[in-house]
């Protein structure tokens, strides 16, 4: 039995919200060519499972089988590539930029940040395989005997690796390529975006439509077939706990219970739903792995999860690209292949939604976090469920658990956890994990959907939300009753040779992009040599704007008076040049936009910042309304990076001038390099 075999895996309107490395499209809340060519293709590929099942597996079967053993090569070495590329970003200068202007801060806490990036992941992969995979690899290994001590550690390497680094680095390619230029330059959070430096605005046409109806795809199929096939799995848990009928009628209604908690939960919203219920899941699924440990051979598992991390980091280059070139083997082809071509298939879906969920952070924070903490987490929850389960095999199980294996996995966590105190309780416990994890999985997909078929939206229509979450659900009905969900499995894992290729692309464009973002540090940096005159702010009238803590009516009549026409005379004097400008203000903020076609515009943005006047200026106050009254104000520049932390209130109409221009000469200097 192999992995193949059981169905592994699971800016609107702010000018300074985010840059645009060209012109900025306007969001509709229906992306009409995603939206219904997806929902088209979808419903075509779904009539064709159902009304043809056998013809459509022996055709995917076929193509995927071509693919393992025409291009398993090109798989590894891509995925090598990944580990590598993510791991060098992490290390490098890049590792500093921000995703997001650079005064953005991350928009969850670390706890349900890594929640979430556990439970779109992989999380419910752990539930299944966590007892089965090592018990198979142990079985029945690539090389040499099974059953023996030695089997046994090759397995735990050999699960470790499946699940490892590599799983996340496929998804950190695709999260951080998408985080960046969403949330840095103002693209929409979808696939399309990603391409920007290699195509530019083509990206708005129809191959930026094709990838995004590619994504969406692939995160539809992905669900869709892990919850047809979760479900067999559930019923064949609660049947073997509870004695609930394995039946047809049993799955359906399962379907429906997880798409309808799915569909109130999407409709809830990111931090409402899908975090809380993210949140639940890691700390029920610490709670089951620490009681195993807590009550099984303790000392024994925190020995051997040392050790099986050691063994993993000290094959990871050679398993990496082991091909069995010279021992040809048709193992690889139903494990290591058909996992990176799984983890590939599900890359838009769940690195989109580690994208959405990462605003605010350094790359170097991303990339830390999302090939590390998961990757620890597996390791313990792997080593305590399968070094418990080969133990117990080689033990008072005698075998029993490998037969499990093999007659059912989706029976194998509960017998296992027969033999551990309160193994109906903690059965219960996990039967509930099981289906939250899959409630995540499901929301998560919907998530996702809605926003690249509302053109890179993140708050799109409830009633989209709700018609991609029911859809999710009645694609797994319909080919779970017809026999078409292992057809639908093997059609999306094929699939993932082309967006193999997209992937190296998205690769190359990140790079490129954050070249341009280095030349634009270098601009920056670059000193002033151009001096206008009357230009330098006297240092007596500096240091009274200092002490003096202006309050808001002041600020404002400074914004509107001074920062307001100086903007607008700049840009009466661009326009003589021929570029456009323009100016906006509302009383709190007043910004510059000088556009270059093709290339990055300029931002020049005065925002009005408060903060709780100093204890040396005012007395205590004691009242809340007093303590809102004793603020003073300061006229911060923001420009397309972020706030740039001065302040220019007290400066006079040329002096403010002379800013802009030392800025956008700066800006210029960038555009020259970036040329």
């Amino acid at each position: 039995m192999t992995a193949a075999d059981t169905g592994a895996g699971s800016n609107g309107s702010d000018p300074n919200a985010s840059g645009s490395n060209g012109p900025r499209k306007p969001r509709a809340a229906i992306n009409g060519p995603v939206f219904f060519g997806s929902a088209i293709l979808i419903f075509a590929f779904v009539v064709f499972g159902a009304s043809a099942p056998e013809l459509a597996g022996t055709v995917f079967s076929a193509v995927q089988s071509w693919i393992t053993d025409t291009f398993g090569w090109f798989y590894v070495l891509a995925v090598a590539i990944f580990v590598v590329f993510s791991v060098a970003l992490a290390l490098s200068a890049y590792g500093q930029v921000r995703l997001g202007p650079d005064d953005s801060r991350p928009e969850f806490s670390n706890t349900a940040w890594f929640a979430m990036l556990f439970s779109a992941g992989m999380g419910i992969g752990l539930m299944f395989f966590g007892v089965a995979e090592p018990l198979m690899h142990f079985s029945s290994p690539a090389v040499g005997a099974g059953g023996t001590i030695s089997a046994a550690r090759e397995a735990m390497k050999t699960t470790l690796f499946h699940w490892g680094i590599h799983a996340w680095a496929i998804y950190a390619v695709i999260g951080l390529a998408l985080a960046y230029f969403c949330f840095r330059h103002g693209l929409p959070l979808t696939i399309r975006s990603a391409l920007y430096p290699l195509i530019g605005d083509r990206i708005h046409g129809p191959i930026g439509h094709a990838a995004d109806i590619f994504a969406v795809l692939g995160t539809m199929f992905g669900v869709a077939t892990s919850l047809g096939l979760g479900v067999l799995q559930i019923n064949a848990g609660l049947s073997y706990v509870f004695g609930v009928p394995d039946s047809i009628t049993v799955q359906l209604i399962l379907i429906a219970i997880i798409t309808l908690l799915a569909t109130i939960s999407v409709v809830a919203g990111l931090d409402a739903g899908i975090r809380r219920l993210s949140e639940i899941n890691l700390y029920l699924a610490l709670a089951l792995v620490l009681f195993v440990l807590a009550v099984g051979p303790t000392l024994f598992l925190l020995q051997a999860t040392v050790q099986n991390l050691g063994a993993y980091l000290s094959d990871l280059v050679t398993k990496t690209f082991t091909l069995y070139a010279y021992e040809p083997n048709v193992w690889i082809g139903g494990w290591t292949l058909f996992y990176w071509a799984w983890w590939i298939a599900w890359s838009p879906f769940v690195g989109m939604f580690i994208a959405r969920v990462s605003r605010g952070r350094t790359i170097r924070e991303f990339i830390t976090g999302v090939l590390f903490v998961p990757v620890g987490f597996t390791a313990v929850w792997m080593t305590v469920f399968g070094n418990s389960a080969i133990s117990l095999d080689l033990g008072v199980a005698v075998g029993s658990l490998t037969d499990a294996v093999d007659t059912d996995v989706a029976t194998a966590l509960f017998v296992f956890l027969e033999y551990f105190p309160l193994s109906g309780i903690v059965s219960v416990v996990a039967t509930i994990l099981v289906v939250t994890f899959f409630v995540t999985s499901s929301d998560s997909g919907s998530m996702v959907i809605d926003t690249i078929t509302a053109g890179g939206d993140q708050d799109p229509p409830v009633w989209q939300r709700i018609f991609w979450a029911t859809t999710e659900g009645l694609v797994a009905a319909v080919l779970l009753l017809t026999g078409g969900l292992a057809a639908l499995q093997t059609a999306a894992i094929a699939a993932a040779l082309p967006f193999t290729l997209v992937m190296l692309v998205v690769c190359w464009g990140l790079m490129r992009g954050l070249r341009v973002e280095t030349l634009r540090r270098v601009s920056l940096d670059m000193p002033v040599t151009t001096q206008v005159a009357g230009a330098q702010v006297p240092w007596q009238k500096r240091l009274q704007t200092i002490i003096a803590h202006p309050d808001r009516r002041n600020a404002e009549r400074f914004v509107g008076r001074v920062v307001q026409p100086a903007l607008e005379d700049v840009a009466e004097e661009v326009r003589k040049t021929g570029l456009d400008a323009g100016v906006q203000a509302n009383g709190r903020e007043a910004s510059l936009t000088v556009f270059h076609g093709e290339e990055r515009e300029f931002l020049y943005a005065v925002k009005l910042s408060s903060y709780r006047m100093p204890t040396f200026a005012w007395a205590e106050p004691r009242r809340e309304t007093e303590r809102e009254e004793r603020k003073y104000y300061r006229a911060e520049v923001h420009l397309l990076e972020g706030a740039q932390h001065y302040d220019v209130l007290g400066y006079t109409k040329e002096q403010v001038i002379a800013d802009v221009l030392s800025q956008y000469e700066k800006h210029m200097h960038f555009l020259h390099l970036a040329r």
